[in-house]
């Protein structure tokens, strides 16, 4: 499998993404900057974390506009895999690939820290090494993590089982909310996937 870690102006997790695949995971792993205007060669495609143009306007808003976007809508439309990872993820939603948007934090602050999540679906290539219900502490930091999506697109999500992991407590239960968290979503049109935690 070869892999594609897109870097755009801003990235800062670019880094960390392709020592996990190349070092860790033994993956053929390349660069690419966000001006190439091609993906055909690559079969896993990251979008890594960061602040894409500095997050002027909204994050990921102006990022979705560079040119190797084009070709990773194709790769998306092929079923291509493709992770995006916090500022990643932000773009992905900005280019409309995937349903809702990412808004403030509901503490209006910056999150850095550790938390629970609980595997709500192993039906993914990310997830089906783990168990159903199994939790798993995973660090954040973000300050426009907060998933929305209207009550249709969150009950679709559900009935699809396409929210692989959600928040939880020590106990494994989820918070009480209005509406569900999603900590990664999958895309029924490919194997799109993507990651970022609401607070």
């Amino acid at each position: 499998m070869k892999a594609a870690v897109i870097r755009f102006p801003g990235s800062n997790c670019d880094q960390d993404c392709f020592h996990v695949l190349s070092n860790v995971f033994g993956l053929d792993t390349q660069y690419v900057w966000h001006k190439e205007d091609s993906l055909d060669a690559f079969d896993f495609i990251v979008l890594p974390g960061g602040f894409s143009y500095g997050d002027y306007l909204r994050c990921g808003a102006i990022a979705r506009f560079s040119p190797v976007m084009k070709s990773l809508v194709e790769q998306a439309h092929k079923g291509k895999l493709i992770l995006g990872i916090c500022n990643g993820f932000q773009i992905l939603c900005e280019a409309h690939l995937l349903p809702g948007a990412l808004v403030r934090n509901r503490s209006i602050h910056f999150v850095c820290e550790h938390t629970l999540l609980r595997v709500e679906s192993i039906r993914s290539p990310f997830t089906n090494a783990a168990r159903t219900g199994g939790l798993l502490n995973i660090p954040i930091a973000h300050g426009e993590g907060n998933y929305t999506a209207d009550e249709a697109t969150l009950r679709e999500l559900n009935l699809n089982s396409q929210i692989l992991l959600r928040y939880a407590t020590a106990m494994a239960q989820s918070p009480p909310q209005p509406i569900p968290t999603v900590r990664r979503k999958t895309s029924p049109a490919s194997a799109m996937r993507r990651e970022m935690c609401s607070a």
